[in-house]
């Protein structure tokens, strides 16, 4: 009857199938399809879909996981001052980490198409991408760090701060046992008695390692009166030896504090100024008679040590810069293959039209790559709502509550304070925040595969 049926079939048409040899679009059995999906659907309810239940299951139970509790753990979400911290963090994530690396991305992808090395240019700024999370938060770990010695990032802050700012070759200096000087108050020092023209002053210091002092310092010498000035010498009142050296006395040994400012203080104004020599001798004018000689301030101001990178302040931008760092590479390869489909002929009549480059890149460049930028923003999107790896490596223990996002809070919650029903409430709320961006990344190809 079948053969009948197929025989007596329109020209041109396919004779229908038995249910039972029904194939799929490939030709293939859907029996031997389903077969050969098994394992990957197997894998896919055990590290997916199963995970995901339980956490859901799991966020309405207590502590123990033995009473129901309902929506407190939600709650928990909203009234949690960590959690509150974390949310803020991750909306900062979200608006500027994958703006940043994007337009950098756009730049680097444009301009690599104008220089001759654009492509060693491309692998270097790739490069990143092959390194971990962990390795990239060490890295970035030892760059932030404190210490211009060993922080790359505040060994160049300091040292375009050093280019502008002078420093103070004295930050530890202070006067010692009987010594002629006092302390005057935010930091400077200030004579006990006036001072005479004529009479040689002596303003010994002491506090500065030798190894430390200028590079000018000479060995300090002995002041010499003279007649309607005021005469005197400020050095180190430190001699290497125990027992070795005259206190309050210039010694052979002793080096002066070369570039020392002294100043001729009368009734609170400055009368007079004078900067000491290498060999730590100065000499003022007959206006600094009967004044009181001070120290400023200024010759005892700990250097500049460049900023506090993971300081509460910082550390979020911080971390977002090394992300970028990372990531960036990845949003030029995309936009750059774009950017190869672009039809040239477009950007040649916008140029024969009078646009400048500028307004090519603006009003015709960046509009046809929109698709593609598309792409790496919401990629970027819903790789930050996850970030961790980064944040928990460089962020150090007395910042990372300023640091904290959702996915280092879900592991916080869950393994150090031993709250699974709120780590799993956070889990399913990361879940449902990166839904609506995947939900519209769905579309957008939808939309794409129709065109």
């Amino acid at each position: 009857m079948t053969s009948a049926t197929a025989a007596k079939a329109p020209r041109g048409t396919a004779a229908p199938q038995s249910p039972k040899s029904r194939r799929s679009v490939t030709g293939t059995r859907r029996s031997v399809a389903a077969l050969f999906l098994l394992p990957a659907l197997v894998l896919l309810g055990a590290l997916v879909v199963y995970p995901i239940g339980y956490s859901l299951i799991r966020s309405f139970y207590d502590q123990s996981g033995d009473s129901f509790a309902g929506f407190d753990n939600y709650e928990t979400l909203f009234t949690d001052d960590g959690i509150r911290t974390a949310l803020k963090n991750n909306i900062i994530w979200v608006v500027f980490a994958p703006t940043v690396a994007t337009a950098l991305g756009l730049i680097f992808a444009v301009l690599t198409e104008r220089i001759r090395w654009g492509t060693a240019f491309k692998l270097v700024v790739f490069m990143p991408m092959a390194i971990s999370m962990l390795a990239a938060g060490i890295i970035f770990r030892l760059v932030y760090d404190q210490d211009p010695d060993k922080g790359v990032a505040n060994a160049v802050w300091v040292g375009v701060h050093d280019t502008f700012a002078e420093s103070s070759a004295f930050p530890k200096a202070h006067p010692g046992r009987d010594s002629p000087l006092k302390p005057a108050g935010g930091g400077a020092f200030v004579t006990k008695q006036p001072v005479r023209s004529g009479t040689p002053v002596v303003l010994p210091l002491v506090g500065v390692a030798p190894d430390l002092m200028p590079d000018d310092a000479k060995k300090a010498a002995v002041p010499e009166p003279a007649d309607g000035e005021v005469t005197g010498t400020t050095w180190q009142d430190f001699t290497r030896g125990k027992g070795v050296g005259r206190l309050g006395g210039v010694d052979a040994a002793e080096l002066g504090y070369a570039g020392m400012k002294i100043e001729a203080v009368k009734d609170g104004e400055v009368v007079a100024t004078a900067t000491a020599a290498g060999d730590g001798t100065f000499t003022l004018p007959a206006a600094a008679d009967g004044a009181l000689l001070r120290l400023p301030a200024d010759n005892f101001k700990e250097p500049y040590n460049g900023l506090n990178w993971l300081g509460p302040s910082l550390v979020t931008p911080a971390i977002i810069g090394s992300y970028v760092w990372m990531w960036a590479g990845f949003a030029m390869v995309l936009i750059a293959a774009g950017l190869a489909g672009v039809p040239r002929e477009l950007l040649e009549a916008a140029r024969v039209d009078g646009a400048n480059e500028w307004q090519v890149f603006r009003r015709v460049t960046v509009p046809l790559l929109a698709p593609v930028l598309a792409v790496v923003v919401v990629t970027l999107m819903i790789n930050v709502l996850k970030v961790f790896d980064l944040v928990f490596i460089i962020a150090p223990g007395s910042s990372q509550d300023d640091a904290n996002v959702l996915a280092l809070e879900l592991y916080r919650k869950g393994f150090a304070s031993d709250q699974p029903g709120v780590a799993s409430a956070i889990a399913v709320f990361l879940l449902l925040l990166v839904i609506p961006v995947m939900w519209f990344n769905v579309r957008r190809l939808r939309r794409e595969v129709r065109r």
